[in-house]
């Protein structure tokens, strides 16, 4: 099925990640993120996503295999060579080979309008398509559809390629992630969306319902079809960090088994009531099928952190870089995960300023004494080409917590 150069690049990366993936210090890492997510470990953990930086550390054009499925392949492990030179924080780098089962999604049935940008990278928008309350009527219920002939046909033949140097992992659904406002505001836009919350609240409440129901719908169809992995592992999951954890098993097929997570940060300008009224009780109605969440991005719950600490199995809770910890810190205490996300701006100056860096990690790591607390760098969508500068901003960030 594949050629023999793509088969032989891909065994060599392989080669190369085994090596790397053998090194204690992973296993050690391991231990420590399990003692982190059930709120026993010794000190924060450091987690760095490049997010859009990939662009920089792995462009897609230099990718080497012909063939598409292998270059798929091949960009996941070179992803994990490329953590282990530039970004080594604490994610331990697994060795293994992930075939994902073929899953087709029809989501909402209407796709949202998206309008790129005419320059390179640069900020698209949404251009709204719900001018009328009977124009959500059009949308509809997700339908999963699973392809299990070529899920397997392609399992036997990576296996069969690379399964004697590397493990083949066959995994389905790990991400469960829930935005029902993102939705909202994708369809009908965000000034449109802060109108009907005082024009349309029956509309709001009523499309809400929808994206509820939907979900708990598309969940049981992932269960039935028997879709869903586990993630207890080193999967990334929406709020921050990873999920090692002894508190749910490896491998499942039920969503009582799984790390999830939900937000709704286009409502950081809408009170804490709104946030519940119009949201957050229809995220909880969903969240408490899984068996350990988080909740937040990109918006300061500090006032909104009673409402939150109702949502069943609740674990992580993000700050984001424009909350004070100092807010979060008494009221979560050690019952819960502070998903501290620092400024990731510093990593796109023109010079990074490692005294600002530091300053900001030792104040906010001081504010949240008392506290569990991870450091994750996300949104981090430039390194201005020079990759190095991960890895100096984790040393600083060690250099904070020591």
């Amino acid at each position: 099925m594949f050629t023999k150069e793509d088969v032989d690049y891909i065994r060599k990366l392989a080669s190369e990640l085994k090596e790397i993936a053998q090194n204690p210090i992973h296993a050690e890492n391991i231990i420590r993120w399990k003692n982190h997510n059930s709120l026993k470990g010794d000190k924060p953990m450091v987690f760095v996503h490049p997010d859009g930086a990939w662009r920089e550390l792995l462009p897609y054009d230099s990718l080497v295999c012909a063939d598409g499925y292998l270059k798929g392949i091949e960009y996941q492990l070179r992803q994990k060579l490329i953590r282990a030179e530039y970004v080594r924080d604490d994610v331990p780098i697994i060795g293994e080979i992930i075939v994902r089962k073929h899953i087709s999604n029809t989501m909402w049935g209407i796709h949202p309008k998206f309008n790129y940008s005419a320059q390179n990278n640069g900020a698209g928008c949404y251009s709204p398509i719900i001018e009328t309350v009977s124009d959500w009527e059009k949308l509809l219920f997700p339908v999963i559809g699973y392809d299990e002939v070529s899920t397997m046909k392609m399992f036997e033949d990576v296996s069969e390629c690379f399964g004697d140097i590397l493990p083949v992992r066959l995994v389905g659904i790990t991400n469960f992630s829930f935005h029902l406002m993102h939705w909202y505001c994708d369809y009908r836009g965000l000034d449109a969306m802060l109108s009907d919350l005082y024009d349309e609240p029956d509309t709001v409440h009523s499309v809400m319902r929808f994206f509820t129901d939907g979900i708990k719908h598309m969940l049981k169809q992932y269960e039935d079809l028997g879709l869903v992995s586990g993630n207890a592992d080193d999967t990334f999951h929406y709020t921050g960090g990873i999920g090692y954890t002894d508190e749910l098993p490896s491998e499942t097929n039920k969503l009582s088994d799984v790390w999830a997570s939900a937000e709704a940060q286009e409502f950081s300008c809408v009170s804490p009531e709104m946030h519940e009224e119009f949201v957050l009780q229809y995220e909880r109605e969903i969240m408490e099928h899984f068996g350990l969440n988080g909740y937040g991005c990109c918006d300061d719950l500090s006032r909104n952190l009673p409402n939150v600490l109702k949502m069943k199995n609740l674990r992580r809770v993000a700050v984001c870089p424009w909350a004070d910890i100092a807010e979060f810190t008494p009221v979560l205490k050690k019952n819960y995960i502070m998903t501290w996300k620092p400024q990731p701006a510093h990593l796109a100056y023109d010079k990074l300023n490692e005294d600002e860096i530091f300053a900001e990690l030792s104040d906010g790591i001081r504010k949240a004494d008392g506290g569990i607390l991870e450091l994750i760098l996300r949104d981090t969508h430039t390194c201005r080409n020079e990759p190095e500068r991960f890895n100096r901003w984790i040393e600083i960030a060690r250099k904070a917590i020591g």
